[in-house]
C-alpha cells in the first residue's frame, strides 16, 4: 500500500462524508411516521416525515417549523427541554459539516507536504468531526424518543397498531457520514506513518552514503 493510494482514499473518503452529512441535514427524512388509513377513519392521526428544522404533514401537504411549534409552548418545562435538545442538534450537525469543509483543504495541503505531524492532526481532527456528528444523531434519538413519549403522554394512550414510527434515511445518510469520517481519520493516520516510514528511510539512507 503506497503513500498516494492511502492519501487518494482519504481524501474520498472525506469528500463523500461531507456529502452524506449535506444531504442528511438538508433533507427531511430523520424520523416518519407512516400511518395505514384503512385503520384511521377518525383522522386522529397523520402521516408525516421531518427533519432538523421542518415537519411536513402527508395528509394536508402543510410544512411546519420545528422550533416555532417548540417556542409556541414554553410554558411547559417537558417542552422547553425538547426545545433546548433541538437547539443543540442544530447547531452540532452544522458546525460538523463546516469542520469537514476545513478539514479537506488543510488534509490536501497535509498531504502535499508528506508531514508526519499535519497527517496525524488531520487524522486527530477527522476523529473530532465524527464525534461531533456521533454526539449530534444520538441527541437527535434522545430528542425524538423524548417528544414520542410526550405524545403519547398527552394523548393518554400508546401509539395504535396502524400508526408505525421509524428513523428515516436521512438518519442512515449521517451515519454513514460518522462512519465515514471515522475511515478517513484512520486513513490519515495510516498516510502519516507511511510519511514517517519514508522519510525516515531516506535519513537512514542518507547517513549510509556520507
Amino acid at each position: 500500500m503506497t503513500f498516494g493510494s492511502v492519501v487518494i482514499a482519504a481524501g474520498l473518503s472525506g469528500l463523500l462524508s461531507f456529502a452524506f452529512l449535506a444531504v442528511a441535514i438538508g433533507t427531511e427524512y430523520w424520523y416518519i411516521i407512516e400511518v395505514n388509513p384503512v385503520h384511521n377513519s377518525t383522522g386522529k392521526y397523520q402521516s408525516s416525515h421531518s427533519g432538523l428544522w421542518i415537519i411536513y404533514e402527508e395528509r394536508n401537504g402543510s410544512y411546519h417549523d420545528i422550533s416555532i411549534d417548540l417556542n409556541m409552548t414554553e410554558a411547559s418545562e417537558q417542552y422547553k427541554h425538547l426545545s433546548n435538545l433541538h437547539k443543540v442538534i442544530v447547531i452540532l450537525l452544522p458546525v460538523s459539516l463546516v469542520a469537514l469543509v476545513f478539514g479537506g483543504i488543510f488534509g490536501l495541503v497535509a498531504s502535499l507536504a508528506r508531514s508526519y505531524a499535519l497527517l496525524t492532526g488531520e487524522a486527530v481532527y477527522f476523529f473530532i468531526c465524527s464525534f461531533f456528528t456521533l454526539s449530534g444523531m444520538c441527541i437527535y434519538v434522545s430528542y425524538s424518543e423524548h417528544a414520542m413519549d410526550l405524545l403519547q403522554r398527552e394523548m393518554g394512550t400508546e401509539l395504535p397498531a396502524h400508526v408505525h414510527v421509524s428513523y428515516g434515511w436521512s438518519l442512515a445518510m449521517a451515519c454513514l457520514s460518522y462512519c465515514l469520517e471515522l475511515a478517513t481519520s484512520f486513513l490519515l493516520m495510516l498516510a502519516a506513518r507511511l510519511a514517517y516510514r519514508k522519510r525516515h528511510h531516506e535519513s537512514t539512507v542518507t547517513l549510509s552514503m556520507t
